[in-house]
């Protein structure tokens, strides 16, 4: 009988246990079935493509690169014909050295053999000179003993101020042939030649460089718009160039969410195929709706808004995205300081 009371009591509490589990079983049931969903919101990679054309309208004759290829900046993309434009460039380097020439002539002395004939007559002039002075001291020596004329005094001096004329004449003229042959405006006037000409000649040598095009940043060819033998116009886009740090995620999110987003916060990313800790920055959010409905804002109303957000991964996450690829999007917060 004792065996049989313990046996009941035993009963009991197992079963007070089983329903004691079940209960508390279900009540994680109810709470991990109710758990809200965590945020996600949808979107999609997207890219800034570099559009890369030519300055000037050219026949295309040379396109160095096709879709996919990796480029680094500074690599040839294209060429246009350049012939018309090292014909210019030509031009512009004799015109150059033509207006450099007339320059130097007008700043140029006289020929060697001019200006050792004016020094030879300058000679001439001071030997005359002192020949002269020389013979009017005598005679007026003499005219003081009485034995010469005051005409031959005057004579004799208007001869010595006629050297002394020729003499200044004469160094004159070897200042003359020494020095520049142009006159200072003609001087100035031909220096401004040549800038102008060398203005040109930077220009023509400018114009030569544009035609052949190099990748002004690095980055995956996405396309090739243009094929040799075709005539581009100036800014045609010949090349469509992809930078990895211009591919970014563009998301929508409701109105109730907007205001915990903020431009510096970090978004988790995620996709098919791609790593569990890819993340991106928000750079931009936009200040108008996508969509306003067609009534009075309500409470009821106001949540069907949805603003486009975007963000940026870093360079080397972002070449892992493709433009149009779906994506995933989850709030992380404020980036770590």
């Amino acid at each position: 009988m004792r065996c049989i009371i313990v046996g009941v009591a035993l009963g009991r509490r197992t079963l007070i246990i089983l329903v004691a589990l079940l209960a508390i079983g279900a009540v994680a049931w109810w709470q991990f079935a109710n758990q809200p969903d965590p945020v996600r919101w949808q979107g999609y990679a997207e890219a800034d493509y570099v559009k890369v054309g030519p300055t000037q309208q050219g026949l295309l004759v040379e396109l160095d690169v096709g879709r996919g290829d990796e480029v680094v900046e500074g690599q040839p993309l294209f060429a246009q014909d350049e012939v018309g434009d090292r014909a210019l460039r030509d031009q512009a380097r004799n015109q150059v050295a033509q207006a450099e020439a007339q320059l130097a002539n007008l700043e140029a002395p006289g020929k060697d053999t001019e200006i050792k004939q004016a020094e030879a007559n300058l000679a001439d002039a001071r030997a005359t000179r002192d020949r002269d002075l020389a013979d009017l001291q005598r005679a007026e020596t003499l005219m003081k003993s009485g034995n010469t004329t005051a005409q031959n005094i005057d004579q004799l001096r208007a001869q010595a101020n006629s050297a002394i004329a020729k003499v200044a004449m004469a160094e004159a003229n070897l200042a003359q042939v020494r020095s520049a042959m142009g006159r200072p405006t003609e001087i100035e006037m031909q220096k401004a030649a040549v800038s102008a000409a060398r203005a040109a000649l930077a220009q023509a040598e400018w114009r030569l460089a544009q035609r052949r095009v190099t990748a002004p940043i690095g980055g995956r060819i996405a396309d090739t718009l243009a094929r040799p033998g075709e005539t581009i116009a100036a800014g045609a886009p010949v090349v469509s160039l992809l930078p990895p740090q211009n591919i970014l995620v563009r998301f929508f999110v409701p109105e109730p969410a907007l205001a915990s987003l903020h431009r510096g916060d970090r978004v988790a990313l995620g996709c098919d195929g791609c790593p569990a800790d890819l993340d991106a920055t928000v750079s931009f959010v936009s200040p108008q709706s996508e969509y306003t409905p067609p009534v009075i804002y309500s409470e009821s109303t106001r949540a069907k808004l949805i603003f486009l957000i975007e963000a940026r991964p870093k360079p080397e996450q972002a070449i892992l995205l493709k433009p149009g690829q779906p994506v995933d999007v989850r709030p992380l917060g404020k980036p770590q300081s």
